[in-house]
């Protein structure tokens, strides 16, 4: 891959306090970060990156020794460094996004191969959510580099899709096919996490053990008409991928990690959006906390 044009690169401010090799490690964490430099893109060289911010060789590699350190770029002797591949991946779990869209945001490429596409019989719960049993079930395995991320069960109405085959879901996002041949948008709905073990179909098919901890999502959705378009249930790597949850209170943003939550008793299934008249920060603390625990419990019974 071509280095990344320093020319696209902003000025430093040697006006203020901030010590340059901070400055110049921030600005490339920024462009990593928000997917200006994707994973396996080649920083421009050191000399390049001296004469694009106007400093010293060692200013230069004390920055990219720093984000060498924070796992953003590997470095070779006698090589340009480059962007290091993420080693956890990340889902907002109370937007109506899919993790196709997610991920692409992100710049992760996420593959798609589509499991089973066909009319089904379903439970009584999601069928009272359509109000009929006139439902096609998707099944889908999603990966990241060859290696297996989520299973993804799915409903849709049958009369909602004519047309749609199992083909043109392979390697794509689900509501962009959805949008762009029957104008369903997603539009409201609910979310639920819980932390549940593989049994042994879901072992199988996610290439781990059984028993192991897994992140389940399962979420209703209506379009924007206020129809009912999917009911999915996601089973993720819980070792690979980390829910986050933002809360917006004023210019508050908070994006908790199940690692770093103290450990409760065993949850219910707690849902992603906090119920009316609760402090929405508080919540979503509660709902890691709950979550962590859970995995706990699980990991010591597998």
């Amino acid at each position: 891959m071509a280095p990344a044009t320093h020319d696209a690169l902003p000025i430093l401010d040697r006006s203020g306090d901030i010590p340059l090799h901070a400055q110049v490690a921030a600005l490339l964490r920024g462009y990593i970060r928000t997917n200006k430099l994707a994973a396996g893109a080649v920083l421009p060289s050191e000399a390049a990156l001296c004469e694009r911010f106007g400093v010293a060789r060692s200013v230069v590699r004390q920055a990219l020794a720093a984000l060498a350190t924070e796992g953003l770029i590997q470095r070779e002797t006698g090589r340009p460094a480059t962007v290091a591949a993420p080693q956890e991946h990340r889902r907002l779990v109370q937007r109506s996004t899919g993790l196709y869209e997610q991920f692409a945001q992100s710049g992760v490429a996420l593959q798609t191969r589509v499991l089973a596409f066909a009319r089904a019989e379903p439970p009584e719960d999601v069928a009272a959510f359509f109000g009929t049993t006139q439902l096609l079930m998707l099944e889908r395995l999603r990966h990241v580099a060859d290696a297996p991320l989520a299973y993804v069960r799915t409903w849709l109405p049958v009369d909602a899709v004519p047309g749609l085959r199992a083909e043109d879901l392979a390697d794509a996002s689900l509501h962009g096919v959805l949008t762009r041949r029957f104008g369903l948008r997603p539009g409201a709905g609910r979310n639920q996490i819980r932390a549940v073990a593989a049994d042994a179909t879901l072992a199988r098919l996610l290439d781990t053990q059984a028993g192991t901890p897994l992140l389940m999502l399962q979420g209703q959705g209506m379009d924007q008409h206020g129809r009912p378009l999917e009911w999915f249930t996601t089973w993720h790597r819980a070792e690979q991928l980390v829910f986050d949850v933002d809360v917006s209170m004023g210019h508050e943003s908070v994006h908790p990690r199940l690692q770093d939550a103290p450990e409760q008793a065993a949850p219910e299934p707690v849902d992603a959006v906090a119920p009316p008249g609760q402090d929405p920060l508080a919540r979503a603390q509660a709902l890691v906390a709950e979550l962590s625990a859970e995995l706990a419990r699980l990991r010591g019974q597998s």
